[in-house]
């Protein structure tokens, strides 16, 4: 087939397809809403999806690339414990210690150290009640969480060390608790325990936030020292991880093998045991976080499926009422020289054209719905570009695919028997 002809060929076949749009409004409605639910799917939920990788890449970069985590327990979504020893070993552990994060923090190795528990408690301001996450840090907090302190201060080294009743709220819980008024300066009960309020907080939260935290950036949350937690607000210390950044000319790699001999020599453990704590990098993280949505895209292609399955049996359906009606037709061009692969490949665009106009209507929808969820939650969802190429690609091939069969039936069409139909 010649470029001209196939090109002139892509051109009616299009304009054929707008009029069978026309004369099969239902049906053909039918089928690009089936199309336009699956492109919709994969392009809001591909948004949403981009929008947290970024914030999960931007959560773990603020800690630096070689930083990395201390924690009592493993950090698994699919570990599975049914509340025994023997499935649960970790339940023995040793909750990690002050004393331990200070002699991290003295190794040569290591640039600094900063603890953290998350757990959560009631807020009041007047009369207004809100349960919400709480997050107890040593100073120096905002090198390893992120964010950016948008209004007063953060509490300084004397105010940790000292465990001076200070809060900074987080902007969702400042929006929550003060409305449009200044939250700096207000006396804020935690838990029952009065605090003053000296900053607002503000950090793009991802889905899975840091791991031990009461809450991500999105949702609200307060942040108190560590040490005024554990005097005031009975915080369990054995919930306490670390977060430990070691020296420019240092390696993870070399950081972590000596902050693992100091745990294991302070524990007493022997060379035969194995350690009783744990060490989380980045990219460990990054791997449980990619194994969860891993499954999650599965789901989201199934969901996608349906709707493009919807779509092809509606291409199908419309296809073949379009090949009877035009009988006719396709005997005249056969009679006039049509070849077999002429005729197919002109009912394939027309196919490929109705669920590429369903997937247009889909991607419309979808970078919308993005737009609105960028707008109204944390998350910065965006389609990516490879979502738009791949929507619209696969939507004009599941035309061309389900619209197979009936572009073979009329290209194998007998064009004298054809010429005879009524």
């Amino acid at each position: 087939m010649r470029l001209s002809s196939a090109w002139f060929n892509i051109v009616e076949g299009v304009g054929i397809a707008f009029d069978a749009i026309r004369s099969n409004k239902v049906r053909a409605a039918l089928t690009m809403m089936g199309v336009a639910v699956g492109v919709f799917v994969v392009v809001a939920l591909s948004a949403a999806v981009h929008g947290i990788n970024q914030s999960v890449a931007k959560d773990l970069a603020s800690a630096g690339p070689t930083s990395f985590m201390v924690f009592r327990r493993p950090v698994s979504l699919n570990e599975m414990c049914d509340g025994t020893d023997d499935t649960c070993p970790w339940r023995r552990n040793p909750p990690l210690t002050a004393a331990e994060a200070h002699g991290i923090e003295a190794l040569p190795s290591i640039a600094g150290v900063t603890s953290h528990i998350g757990d959560g408690g009631s807020f009041r301001y007047k009369d207004k009640t809100l349960n919400a996450g709480r997050d107890a840090f040593s100073h120096r907090w905002l090198e390893v969480d992120g964010g950016d302190i948008v209004a007063g201060r953060d509490f300084t080294y004397a105010e940790a060390l000292t465990g001076a009743r200070v809060l900074v709220v987080n902007s969702s819980l400042a929006d929550r608790l003060f409305g449009d008024s200044d939250p700096i300066g207000k006396e804020v009960l935690v838990a029952g325990v009065p605090f003053m309020v000296i900053g607002v907080h503000h950090n793009v939260g991802s889905f899975l936030g840091k791991p031990s935290s009461s809450a991500d950036g999105g949702d609200p949350r307060g942040i108190v020292p560590l040490e005024a937690a554990r005097r005031h607000l009975d915080t369990s210390p054995r919930r306490l991880d670390l977060t430990i950044k070691p020296r420019s000319a240092v390696s993870q790699a070399e950081a972590i093998d000596e902050v693992t001999a100091y745990l294991r020599g302070t524990r007493g453990l022997r060379p035969s045991e194995p350690s009783n704590f744990a060490i989380v990098t980045s990219d460990q993280l990054m791997e449980i976080y990619n194994g969860f949505f891993g499954v999650f895209f599965v789901i989201m292609l199934a969901l996608s499926a349906v709707g493009l399955l919807v779509g092809g049996v509606g291409v199908i359906a419309i296809m073949m009422i379009s090949v009877t009606e035009r009988t006719r037709e396709i005997g005249v061009r056969k009679a006039l020289g049509a070849t077999r692969l002429t005729i197919l490949w002109q009912f394939l665009v027309e196919a490929a054209t109705l669920t590429s106009i369903g997937a247009g209507i889909g991607l419309f929808a979808g970078t919308f719905a993005a737009m609105l969820v960028s707008e109204m939650t944390p998350i910065p969802a965006e389609t990516p570009p490879g979502a738009i190429i791949a929507a619209l690609g696969v939507s004009a091939l599941t035309g061309m695919v389900f619209g197979l069969w009936p572009a073979m039936k009329a290209s194998r069409l007998d064009p004298v028997e054809a010429l005879r139909f009524e």
